[in-house]
């Protein structure tokens, strides 16, 4: 590795380490764990992801979305039986991988990755909001500060990561000058030992495993959407491609080591991702291993001094990396000229969906069936019927052509006049596809109507799949 690659992953490592330690214990309280637990967590998972994972530079560590998954489970069974739902939930993941459900991302739509990622930009801000509100009143020019720091201080050298320059600045002038603002310490002790490993403390039943086999799976399907979608995120950030498969079976190994070690279960994080990614410019796995270690040593080592770092350093990285994170040309007026309705439609559902709910999962969700539904309406529009009658009467050709499934065969039906038309109808589909069961069923039904009559109805024209289709699930076939 040249030697400036290796300082730009070494300082980005470093970074990473900074920016993690504040927000894993917000999102240890959210657990209502110590802050121990998810520190330890996001060493193990970031030092496992690293080795075993699919995608290099992607930062992943005890994360909000997945504490607020199993949060429930601790509060109401205590620590032993979250472990044991981290380790399961790990098992699934590694199934799910091997099985191939990361293949299932080729069907989450490009609007969908755009909500996305703007609806992400959105929380990591709002995630900052609380830290400027009611705080001393040094605490907004130090943010400026900061800002103005990562902002200008690319134009002098990129040798160092701004966001590290902004820390380390913001630090020694509130130390300097001995502002009493809210500080990394205020959030919770560090921890001041290694972690050791063990199994967790609960019966190992079948009660058990029905108990927390809910929260597990919940947990392995959270964590690997999340980890799929920040994947191909950095994929198109870095114009490279990552194993998918891999990254989920590894995100799966990951949370198994994280819970034999006692550690809150963990996913990518996008953040600290955009962190690593975009903003210090990492692109290898040793990026990822020492956002790991480096987090370790912090806490163990350097206690005192991470406990110093002001909040508003850290807040002043986080608005950074949400404005960087912004896709702002999907919402100027030129792209909204000229994006479709429904896709602009399908954005603006995965973000308000996601922010008012604050779970990336959810969105995204929702963003799939909303594309599905203004797919399945485009499509729909696109089944057209042509009527040629013989010249002397005896028959009549309906000629469909357009994709016929569920929203567009069920009001074909209904263009069809069975009482008007002679005893002879050909319904010729050499213009259609035909792709499911519902514009099977469509066709029967037309066919019986026209026998009610005394009339037949002919289905002629299809071929090749749609032809073995009709075949198979037509009655009349």
């Amino acid at each position: 590795m040249p030697p400036r690659r290796l300082w730009t992953e070494v300082l980005a490592g470093l970074v990473v380490a900074l920016a993690l330690i504040p927000e894993v214990i917000s999102f240890s309280v959210i657990a209502g764990v110590e802050p121990a637990v998810g520190l330890f967590a996001s060493f193990t998972t970031a030092v496992v992801i690293s080795v075993v994972g699919g995608r290099p530079a992607m930062i992943s560590a005890a994360a909000g979305a997945v504490a607020l998954v199993i949060a429930p489970l601790n509060r109401e069974h205590g620590l032993g039986y979250l472990i044991a739902a981290v380790i399961l939930g790990g098992v699934i993941q590694i199934v799910l991988g091997a099985l191939g459900v990361a293949r299932l991302m080729r069907f989450v739509p490009r609007a969908v990755m755009v909500g996305f990622v703007n609806a992400l930009a959105v929380l990591i801000f709002l995630a900052q909001v609380p830290e400027m509100r009611d705080v001393p009143w040094a605490v907004h020019p130090l943010i400026l500060g900061g800002l103005a720091l990562m902002v200008l201080f690319p134009k002098v050298t990129t040798a160092v990561p701004a966001p590290l320059v902004s820390i380390v600045v913001l630090t020694l002038i509130t130390v300097g000058a001995g502002l009493a603002v809210p500080t990394v310490g205020d959030r919770g002790a560090l921890p001041a030992s290694l972690p050791t490993p063990g199994l967790p403390d609960v019966p190992f039943t079948l009660d058990t495993l029905t108990l927390i086999a809910p929260y597990a799976f919940a947990l392995a399907l959270v964590g690997l959407m999340e980890s799929l979608l920040t994947a191909q995120l950095v994929d198109d950030l870095t114009d490279t491609r990552s194993d998918k498969r891999r990254e989920s079976v590894g995100q799966g190994v990951a949370n198994v080591v994280t819970g034999f070690f006692g550690g809150l279960g963990g996913c990518a994080m996008i953040g600290q991702t955009m962190v690593n990614v975009k903003t210090a410019g990492a692109r290898t796995r040793l990026s990822t291993f020492l956002a790991g270690v480096f987090l370790l040593l912090l806490c163990l080592t350097l206690g005192p001094a991470v406990s110093a770092i002001p909040m508003a350093a850290l807040v002043a990285v986080m608005v950074m990396v949400s404005l960087t994170t912004f896709d702002w040309r999907s919402i100027t007026p030129a792209t909204l000229r000229r994006m479709p309705l429904g896709e602009t439609g399908v954005m603006a559902v995965t973000v308000v969906c996601v922010v008012a709910t604050h779970n990336l999962a959810v969105g995204v969700i929702a963003g799939c069936l909303a594309a599905l539904g203004v797919f399945a309406r485009r499509v729909a529009g696109r089944a057209e019927l042509a009527v040629s009658r013989a010249e002397d009467g005896s028959a009549v050709r309906y000629a469909v052509t357009g994709d016929l499934f569920f929203a567009s065969a069920n009001g074909l039906a209904d263009r069809f006049d069975y009482a008007g038309d002679p005893d002879r109808v050909v319904v010729d589909l050499g213009g259609a596809r035909l792709w499911d069961a519902s514009a099977v069923a469509v066709l029967d039904a037309i066919a019986a109507k026209y026998a009610q009559r005394g009339k037949h109805a002919e289905v002629s024209g299809l071929t090749g799949p749609g032809a073995e289709l009709h075949t198979r699930l037509s009655e009349r076939g």
